[in-house]
């Protein structure tokens, strides 16, 4: 079995744009650390996600980490990329899913692989679970930040022409 574990932005930005169900297609089973809970239900997070949350299914499994690891680095962070990137080491996850870009940095200068909302959104193309175009349009819609090379960029690898 595959060990995922996501941070609150991907999850977020999934839901939002109706693409959960791709998650346990492609991974079955999401880990999520106790912080990234809190902020997905935290008030000025968006309805549709606080209510998914509220009765999340199966898949979701929250899980936190034994040992926080004591890391100055790691304390920088917020505490979902924290509490997200200590539960990945712990459970030596195959992915992290992460979009921010400091969260990342430090995954990857742990060893960590990530991918991030884009990152999902390509591979479940790749594998036909979605199409990607309506995916991007439902994504550039909501508050989610990327340039516009790094949405070229992905509708490249979809071989899909850029706009």
């Amino acid at each position: 079995m595959i060990v995922v574990v996501a941070d609150t932005s991907p999850l977020n930005y999934l839901l939002r744009i109706g693409c959960e169900r791709l998650l346990p297609e492609l991974y079955g089973k999401v880990f999520i650390p106790p912080a990234v809970l809190r902020e997905l239900r935290d008030p000025g997070t968006p309805e549709i996600v606080r209510a998914f949350l509220y009765r999340a299914p199966e898949w979701i499994v929250l899980a936190g980490a034994m040992q926080p690891i004591a890391d100055r680095v790691l304390a920088e962070l917020d505490p979902g990329e924290r509490e997200a990137i200590q539960l990945a080491l712990e459970k030596s996850a195959d992915l992290v899913l992460m979009d921010e870009r400091t969260g990342v940095r430090v995954a990857r200068e742990r060893g960590l692989r990530v991918t991030g909302t884009l990152g999902v959104l390509l591979q479940a193309s790749t594998r036909d679970l979605t199409e990607i175009e309506p995916a991007l349009t439902r994504l550039q819609a909501t508050d989610f930040r990327c340039t516009p090379n790094l949405i070229a960029r992905v509708r490249q690898l979809a071989r899909l022409p850029g706009l």
